[in-house]
């Protein structure tokens, strides 16, 4: 069915072929009959990367095959969603081991973004944690593998935006958990010196994130709040958290009706928002015990809050730095602020190692902004493409929709490496997305 499709950043928009499943040979028989696909699973990376000519939507995919509740390890096909999980999980006291800042993402999505959380400095990203999965290649054979077996197939396929084939199933261990609740701590940097200090302090905690204020110059150049958490154990609950710790109470969600006009967008807008969410911590630290929601989905309350960025949608910008190139980071802050183009969500967070083919994470300072689409910014994009590369970062492909080819071979060096594991499963580039055609990945 031709249908109209936009990921969350609702840029850009394109005409597509939309194609589900419910049996794995009437995929199989789909795919070697046809060219020009993309696996999609609920649409929420930012990008192009599931969006193409023919999209094939997962989300039918979506029976949970096993939950071994004693050892923590759940089985299940790609076209389940982390919220489905967490419902069946929290309640018997396991949690996600990694997790990004939405829970309605598909758990193929999540391997083909190797999704990262606030927990990547003790627990890297989502790939650690998997046991084995299937892929469909392009020949219509599904192939069983993991971190030892076909490895090279798996490490090309966890990060790797879809273009190895369809992946159909995941097995992948959980995280024991007391309760459904965080003990966590909030703490005021009057400076991106004093966050970064704060970082390095805290890095014990489990779980951590800044947001930062990027329209501040001199003094509170980079002021932020650091947040950090530890999942909280019973003694650690109010006497109504403790009669169901692993239950949380009914929240209702806001829904943004319909997309706001793009001049509500604005230069004081941000810096009003700015304003009163860095002076709602009226202490310099604050210690409170939350629901999980809040603490790892906060933005998940608000239904449809991308429609807040206009009907013609916005950029999220994510890049990652390593330690040693901090001034890179600065440098970024310094532009956006001159710019006086500031981010309602930006978001710093400190990855740990990692050694991986495609992903994304590597040691250091990574940073998300999100820019309403308007004239002149991809430009300026490309200027802030340029300072990364001269700092020896690189640019997240999830949330990617419009790096030059040359920005993303030269920032990843396993970029090769990779595009000749690809040839090799996905034979005549039969999976291929915008993103994989303006990357020259599927050429």
């Amino acid at each position: 069915m031709q249908k109209r499709l936009a990921n969350w950043g609702n840029y850009p928009a394109v005409a597509s072929e939309e194609n589900a499943f419910t049996q794995e040979d009437q995929l199989r028989h789909y795919v070697v009959s046809n060219d020009h696909m993309i696996a999609r699973g609920n649409g929420r990376c930012y990008g192009d990367a599931s969006l193409g000519k023919n999209s094939i939507s997962m989300l039918k995919y979506d029976k949970m095959l096993s939950f071994d509740t004693e050892k923590g390890i759940m089985d299940v096909q790609a076209g389940v969603t982390l919220d489905q999980i967490l419902d069946i999980i929290v309640p018997k006291g396991w949690f996600l081991p990694v997790t990004p800042g939405t829970k309605y993402i598909t758990v193929g999505g999540a391997v083909a973004s190797d999704v990262h959380g606030k927990n990547h400095h003790v627990d890297g990203a989502f790939s650690g944690h998997i046991i084995d999965m299937d892929v469909l290649i392009a020949s219509g054979e599904t192939i069983c593998c993991n971190a030892t077996t076909h490895e090279d197939l798996f490490w090309a396929t966890c990060g790797g935006m879809g273009l190895t084939g369809i992946i159909t199933r995941v097995k992948f261990d959980l995280k024991k958990i007391e309760t459904a609740y965080i003990r966590q701590t909030q703490l005021k940097a009057k400076n991106l010196e004093e966050v970064i200090r704060l970082f390095d302090e805290y890095k014990h905690y489990t779980y951590s994130m800044a947001w930062i204020d990027c329209l501040q110059k001199g003094d509170s150049f980079g002021r932020s709040i650091l947040i950090v958490g530890e999942h909280a154990t019973p003694e650690e609950l109010n006497d109504t958290q403790k009669k169901a710790p692993l239950t949380l109470p009914a929240k209702r969600k806001l829904s943004v009706p319909f997309n706001l006009p793009s001049f509500v967008l604005n230069t004081f807008t941000v810096k009003a928002f700015n304003w009163l969410y860095y002076g709602k911590n009226y202490k310099k630290v604050m210690h409170k015990v939350i629901p999980y929601e809040p603490f790892f989905y906060p933005l998940d309350a608000i239904l449809h809050w991308n429609r807040g960025y206009g009907k013609a949608g916005f950029i999220q910008y994510q890049f990652v730095v390593s330690l040693d190139k901090k001034d890179g980071l600065i440098a970024i802050l310094q532009r956006i602020s001159d710019k006086g183009w500031g981010s309602f969500l930006a978001v710093l967070k400190v990855f740990g190692e990692q050694d991986s083919l495609i992903s994304f994470p590597m040691e250091g300072y990574t940073l998300a902004l999100d820019f309403p689409i308007r004239k002149g910014l991809f430009e300026f994009l490309d200027e802030l493409d340029e300072i990364v590369l001269q700092h020896g970062g690189r640019l997240y492909l999830s949330k990617d929709a419009r790096m030059k080819q040359e920005i993303f071979w030269n920032s990843y060096p396993n970029a090769r490496k990779f595009a000749d594991i690809v040839k090799q499963y996905n034979g005549n580039a039969r999976f291929e997305s915008l993103q994989s055609e303006r990357l020259l990945l599927t050429k």
